[in-house]
């Protein structure tokens, strides 16, 4: 039981991209993370009034869920359904036969099986999704690493090393319809975590219970 538990949780450690974790992932898959040619890298200044827009689009959506794909260090691959609302919950739900759970009720986040009724829990502030779940994405802030704007895609890179370290996290947006499409957390060790979405809903009304951590059952 205590080695499926460590493999189960090593599966999703790279959704928080704590600095003690071995996040990994999307090496393999550097070619979906692209279509079609790049345009030159732009300097923050020129690309931010685009990027900005796209960030607050991203920032306006409340609540959104659909289906993710999310690729590990050495090629693996799960996936499943996940929910957000703005600011700071999340969930994941890992398809069968995996019993993984992910839930960020906007304080914590836990990583849980639900099979075993185990769960590890973390500071939501402590990790990279919460740039992801913020009220607001400002592309003027010291968190702002580097924004690129491709001919398909334009990333956002944002990080904060007074509290994640070298973590950070990576969002994709389609350039012309301004959905998000994929983030990547790295991190100290250079090693990335990529989480695909698609079929996409957004302003879906949703229960608070999906974001309800079982807090008499953390450890």
């Amino acid at each position: 039981m205590t080695e499926q538990k460590t493999t189960l949780s090593k599966s999703v450690t790279g959704l928080l991209g704590r600095r003690q974790f071995s996040l990994g992932l999307a090496g393999g898959v550097a070619g979906l993370l692209v279509a079609g040619a790049a345009k030159p890298v732009l300097a923050q200044a020129a690309a931010g009034a685009s990027a900005q827009r796209i960030a607050d689009h991203f920032s306006s959506v409340k609540t959104m869920m659909g289906e993710f794909v999310q690729f590990g260090p050495r090629g693996e691959q799960t996936g499943g359904k996940f929910f957000i609302e703005r600011p700071g919950k999340l969930r994941f739900n890992f398809e069968d036969p995996s019993p993984l759970r992910v839930i960020a009720d906007g304080r914590n986040v836990v990583v849980g099986n639900v099979k075993l009724k185990t769960w590890d829990i973390y500071p939501l502030s402590k990790t990279p999704l919460s740039l992801l779940l913020s009220e607001r994405i400002d592309l003027t802030s010291a968190t702002v690493r580097s924004v690129r704007e491709e001919t398909d895609l334009t990333t956002i890179v944002l990080g904060n090393k007074s509290i994640f370290g070298d973590s950070t996290i990576t969002m994709m947006f389609d350039t012309k319809t301004f959905d998000l499409r994929q983030w990547t957390i790295t991190d100290a060790q250079n090693k990335d975590t990529s989480v695909m979405v698609y079929n996409v809903r957004n302003g879906v009304a949703m229960d608070e219970r999906v974001f309800t951590i079982p807090y008499d059952q953390v450890k």
